[in-house]
């Protein structure tokens, strides 16, 4: 069995989270600059088997697409050129970025650590593979 891997794709920085091989526990794994994301992937995918990805489908509130809907879709569409034998599942990732901020809280992280976008990406990313997990 392989890991699951979640995306929370972004303008400048992409989170990225992962279960563990027997996926019962998600868990961060870092985040990167989108402009590097795909070579990540590629090296990340050489070491740990990974049975799909689970990328964040930004849509707003009404249903309708976000503006960052288009550049995710060609993500998608670059990432499964290079692995078409991974399948990808877009997961609603609508208010992650609101319940990251209200768990780095919860968990009492300081406001100069509540201020690390990068962080609040990985903690997004760990959502939505959260979100998958108890949909499936």
């Amino acid at each position: 069995m392989g890991r699951i891997l979640a995306i929370d794709y972004g303008r400048r920085r992409t989170g990225l989270a992962v279960t563990d091989p027997a996926q019962i526990i998600p868990g961060g794994l870092t985040t990167v600059a989108t402009g590097e994301l795909l070579k990540f992937l590629d090296d990340y995918m050489k070491r740990e088997t990974v049975e799909r990805v689970v990328v964040g489908w930004p849509t707003q509130t009404s249903g309708q697409p976000s503006e960052n809907q288009q550049r995710v879709a060609e993500f998608v569409r670059a990432f499964e050129r290079r692995h078409p034998d991974v399948p990808v599942v877009k997961q609603d990732e609508r208010f992650t970025s609101v319940i990251a901020h209200r768990t780095m809280i919860d968990a009492g992280l300081s406001r100069k650590r509540r201020q690390d976008k990068a962080l609040v990406d990985e903690i997004s990313a760990t959502l939505i593979l959260q979100q998958y997990m108890d949909g499936r």
